[in-house]
């Protein structure tokens, strides 16, 4: 490399162009030391929540879910070191923020295996600029449970890394004493990896000649030309890197966003008369939607919560007219949960084709009438692209084009076959319940929600479903399609399910086609998952075979999960 400038040599490190001069005139930053890795030792982190009061009472049950895993560790031969401390103060041991995380892994060994511990939600970003440098094996864990969503945090946290490309292994277990788990724990600590059975997902291959496909490009091309907005209330909620999409990726397929700030909802908000809001509330009441109110604000659902959430349904709406947006994504959770009443109830009105009508600010018209306006929960980008090409092959075919996002909370076994619990903090459309009358709502957890609103609540009524996921890996938009069936539990079944995580919020019971528990969590890169139903099973093969078609014209890389009939 001879006559080549230093800094453009690969080979040379910044310390190498140091002069023996800079030393003298200069202070110089020296090197961050980490310390070295010591043998046969695991090093741990918990991610954890932004908001102090969930930390606070997740960290018992974090506790639980370190000491088996440690546990486990210990009885396969190894030891295990915890990466940061517990912060009495606090009153909990989670890495609590960005600039916590980076300052834990500064004393953790760059070459070291790392295992991230999750018994709770947490927040991706946390964790994201130390993983981004490590260079140990990486694995993520999380417990089995319902009660606080750790299965949802390692969701969201994988699909981050994916999208980073940051290589890491999964794994989850009840107590980390089954053999299945404490096998793979013990292939990561010889192999730095874990492989899971990923035989359940296939590339789409050629589509068949036949009107649904024909219809998926024609709506594809119609996207590409004639494009679409979606609106953006704040990006990046709650940690979740993987759900913000580059405009690089999003602008190709038609998709463009109006970035648009919560202030100016809640701003929108003090427009909307008290008249207005009432007479929102005097439809849902006529509908049958069951308000479960009292006078405690603190810890119940009160008329003057659910005006405000009304309010906010009649100001999004008539933001989205002054844009021209196609779809809508409210943050909520940081920020705006400290100013007025949760976002969920008017979320799950704007997804729903039958939903109190709303006028323009001068009353001439009605804004969205008789179709839905789709809101991306928590602004998953992922889920905005997913709901506007879900709405327009839908609507096409003369389907019932309400789609929701769901958590993938939990599952058990029942009767012979897994049942998943799908679960979402409020934003399920009506239409998924059966209808208003079989719907209700109820107050938001004080933990997450200090302002209380309700939830636009229900069990998914059974029925045939297309589920997706649109997800970012190796640089590219890729989608998941597969099929499910929403089925009926026993109430006390129901009962026990929700009990077992939110009682608050909507649920569906959903068998996956073709998909086994551990093969859905080894693919699954996203904590949501986004479903909608056909009027029978031969409509929605259909409806998934024109979604792939969209998808595929569009120039997403389509992958079809589990039994997926294409030929019908």
């Amino acid at each position: 490399m001879s006559g080549t400038p230093p800094h453009l040599d690969p080979t040379t490190r910044p310390e190498d162009e140091m002069s023996t001069d800079s030393a003298a005139r200069y202070t110089l930053p020296t090197a961050l030391q980490r310390p070295d890795a010591k043998p046969g030792t695991v090093y741990t982190v918990a991610s954890g929540d932004l908001r102090p009061t969930a930390n606070i009472t997740c960290w018992p049950a974090q506790q639980r879910l370190e000491e088996l895993f440690a546990t486990a560790v210990r009885g396969l031969g190894w030891t295990v070191e915890r990466g940061h401390p517990v912060d009495p103060d606090k009153g909990h041991g989670f890495v609590d923020s960005q600039r916590a995380g980076i300052e834990v892994f500064r004393r953790i060994p760059l070459d070291a295996p790392l295992v991230v511990v999750e018994a709770v939600w947490q927040y991706s970003h946390h964790v994201l600029a130390g993983l981004r440098d490590h260079r140990g094996p990486v694995l993520l864990v999380a417990n089995w449970e319902g009660e606080f969503p750790g299965l949802v945090g390692l969701l969201n946290l994988t699909a981050s890394l994916t999208k980073a490309d940051i290589s890491h292994s999964v794994l989850w277990s009840e107590d980390f004493t089954d053999d299945w788990a404490l096998g793979r724990l013990r292939e990561w600590l010889e192999t730095g990896r874990v492989e899971h059975d990923l035989s359940h997902v296939r590339d789409l291959g050629d589509l068949p000649a036949c009107a649904e496909v024909d219809l998926g490009r024609a709506l594809g091309r119609q996207l590409r030309e004639e494009k679409a907005i979606i609106g953006v209330f704040d990006e990046g909620c709650m940690g979740m890197y993987n759900a913000i999409i580059d405009d690089e990726l999003l602008n190709p397929l038609g998709i463009y966003k109006e970035r648009l700030s919560q202030s100016a909802l809640v701003a929108e908000m003090g427009r909307v008369t008290d008249e207005e809001a009432s007479a929102v509330r005097r439809w849902l009441d006529d509908a049958g939607l069951d308000f479960r109110t009292g006078t405690d604000e603190a810890t119940e659902l009160t008329d003057a919560q659910v005006l405000s959430q009304l309010t906010m349904y009649v100001a999004a709406l008539r933001i989205a007219d002054d844009f021209g947006l196609d779809a809508v994504g409210i943050q909520y959770q940081q920020g705006l949960k400290d100013v007025v009443p949760a976002s969920d109830l008017a979320e799950g009105l704007l997804n729903n084709v039958s939903r109190p009508p709303v006028r323009s600010r001068d009353g001439a018209r009605e804004l969205y009438a008789g179709v839905p306006l789709p809101h991306f929960n928590e602004v998953d980008e992922g889920v905005a692209v997913d709901a506007l090409v879900t709405n327009r092959v839908w609507s096409a075919m003369g389907l019932d084009p309400a789609t929701t996002l769901h958590d993938v909370r939990w599952g058990a076994e029942h009767d012979g076959r897994f049942v998943w619990v799908l679960e979402i903090s409020g934003s399920v459309p009506a239409s998924h319940h059966g209808g208003y009358d079989r719907s209700w709502s109820m107050r938001q957890p004080p933990m997450f929600f200090p302002l209380g609103g309700g939830t636009l609540s229900g069990v998914s009524r059974p029925g045939p479903v297309v589920w997706s996921r649109v997800f970012l890996m190796d640089g590219a938009l890729h989608v998941d399609l597969g099929r499910a069936s929403a089925v009926e539990l026993p109430e006390e079944e129901t009962t026990r399910r929700l009990e077992a995580t939110n009682r608050e919020w909507p649920i569906m019971h959903a068998v996956l086609h073709g998909v086994s528990r551990d093969q859905f969590m080894a693919r699954h890169k996203a904590n949501h998952l986004t479903v909608a139903y056909g009027q029978d099973e031969v409509s929605a093969d259909r409806a998934l075979l024109a979604k792939a078609a969209v998808f595929r014209d569009l120039g997403v890389r389509v992958h079809l999960v589990g039994d997926v009939d294409l030929g019908r």
